[in-house]
């Protein structure tokens, strides 16, 4: 979801995102540059900042803390989209974006540690935006009305609905692209999640696939991929690959010399907005940023000082979780 945000108002807008910055190695405050791998930001901040290089990317465990850095470090930012943020109350968003999985909706959910619920299920009422992620392709009218009721959002809130979209598989190094047929064998490595829709795809794509799999975020070593080689040696097919999705690349580049001898692909992944409601949602997040005022602000800027000029100038959208119910990590 940040990734549709951030493609959808880079050319509109001066976007940034500023996330936790999960599993890496460094801590407090730091602004991705052209020397910035994986293990100083994360693997998702990674894949933003490869796939958007003219969008700063920052990450910082006290958002509180790194926003006001962010914004002294890059002073024409106008919108800044906060990743996984919906429960992190220190910030008061603008805009509150929700997800979550229509395999798991929070209302179903339950509590931490039997469930994965780390907030109050009555926090959906705080969501400008809802939108329930990783439907069926072929969802009817029907099957969404029945999760509608079932949320019951507020005539405030609008609702929306997603499933996941796979694009073709390219190289993890030059980027050759790769089809997926029914002759293909895969191994197929991942350290998500929820590798469920990966999975299906493949079932229907492809001849057979194993699974590698490691722990959500796993940072990689030499010995696993050593170990992934002797597993794809012995697999049995004349037209076989590795596959593996965008994030856990991210994690794999530190071995690119190894990397280049393998025929490891990446899959990538996007939201598909069904119902025709792609429009819709990105009008709804324009429109809030294009009308956006700070609350206490003056229309003009005359007069004040130069430092204060960014914070008034600010459109901050913050991005409720890009994972699934309220607070999920």
């Amino acid at each position: 979801m940040v990734e549709f945000l951030i493609g959808h108002l880079k050319d509109k807008f001066k976007p940034a995102t500023l996330s936790r910055g999960y599993k890496r190695k460094t801590t407090g405050y730091v602004l991705a540059n052209e020397h910035t791998t994986s293990l100083d930001i994360g693997d998702e901040p990674m894949l933003f900042h490869q796939k958007f290089p003219g969008v700063p990317v920052a990450v910082g465990e006290e958002r509180l803390v790194a926003i006001p850095q962010l914004l002294h470090d890059r002073p024409g930012t106008q919108v800044i989209v906060l990743d996984d943020a919906f429960q992190h109350r220190a910030v008061n968003a603008g805009l509150n974006i929700l997800l979550t999985d229509c395999g798991n909706l929070f209302t179903r959910d339950f509590y931490l540690p039997t469930g994965d619920l780390r907030d109050l299920k009555s926090g959906y009422k705080r969501a400008d935006i809802i939108v329930v992620t990783k439907c069926k392709f072929e969802m009817t009218g029907e099957e969404a009305d029945k999760i509608r009721n079932e949320i019951q959002p507020s005539s405030k809130q609008q609702l929306y609905f997603s499933s996941i979209q796979y694009g073709n598989p390219y190289h993890i190094i030059n980027h050759t692209p790769f089809e997926l047929d029914q002759d293909t064998e895969v191994l197929l490595v991942t350290g998500i999640a929820s590798p469920q829709p990966l999975k299906k795809l493949l079932e229907e794509k492809c001849r057979t696939y194993q699974l590698m799999s490691f722990r959500d975020h796993y940072i990689f070593r030499i010995d696993d991929l050593r170990d992934i080689r002797r597993r794809f040696d012995r697999v049995e097919a004349q037209k076989k690959i590795i596959l593996t999705t965008e994030k856990d690349a991210m994690r794999l580049m530190k071995f690119r010399n190894e990397l280049e001898r393998l025929p490891v692909y990446v899959i990538p992944i996007s939201h598909h907005f069904l119902f025709e409601q792609e429009m819709q949602f990105i009008d709804a997040v324009t429109k809030f940023i294009k009308e956006f005022k700070p609350s206490g602000m003056k229309e003009s800027g005359a007069g004040l000082p130069e430092a204060q000029v960014p914070a008034r100038t600010e459109r901050v959208r913050s991005g409720g979780s890009d994972t699934i119910p309220p607070g999920r990590d």
